[in-house]
């Protein structure tokens, strides 16, 4: 795996899943109640593998976690904190996010969106984004993470 550091963000070339999970595990550490961790990319590229190893990396017992994409909302009882774990793939309209919870997992828990492009213009600039994508082999992605001055600090360490 490597590393390069970007104005903005940070860049990671990995080689494999365990490179992504790493990552994930190093971001989940730290989190904070009420960060909104956006993840893009393609169908197939590990945006679910990351998840799952964020999720897991936080305080609790390990769960089983599945890509949301047909319920849309997985919510996962940390030690500390919910995770709301979202997939719009499915999403028809940016305003439907509303009926699923939206607002009260800005407010009050860790906010993980898979396909956070289908919020448009109501994904809050305060998120942390990241962006996955395929490289080269089976197995290499680049993982790119960018967000405000704020997160451009928290990520440097990662």
């Amino acid at each position: 795996m490597q590393k390069k550091n970007k104005e903005n963000g940070i860049e990671f070339f990995v080689e494999s899943e365990k490179d992504t999970e790493l990552i994930a595990r190093r971001l989940a550490k730290i989190v904070q109640k009420k960060d909104i961790v956006a993840l893009s990319g393609d169908l197939g590229v590990g945006k679910t593998v990351f998840a799952r190893a964020f999720i897991n990396a936080l305080p609790g017992a390990l769960e089983e976690v599945l890509s949301p994409s047909f319920p849309i909302l997985q919510i996962y009882e940390r030690a500390k904190v919910e995770v709301y774990h979202f997939d719009f793939f499915r999403l028809e309209k940016p305003e439907d996010a509303f009926e699923l919870g939206i607002e009260e997992a800005f407010g009050c828990a860790i906010s993980l969106i898979e396909w956070p492009e289908r919020l448009d213009f109501f994904l809050p600039k305060k998120s942390l984004e990241i962006e996955i994508s395929f490289l080269g082999g089976v197995t290499e992605r680049v993982i790119k993470m960018s967000g405000s001055k704020v997160w451009s600090k928290r990520i440097r360490n990662i």
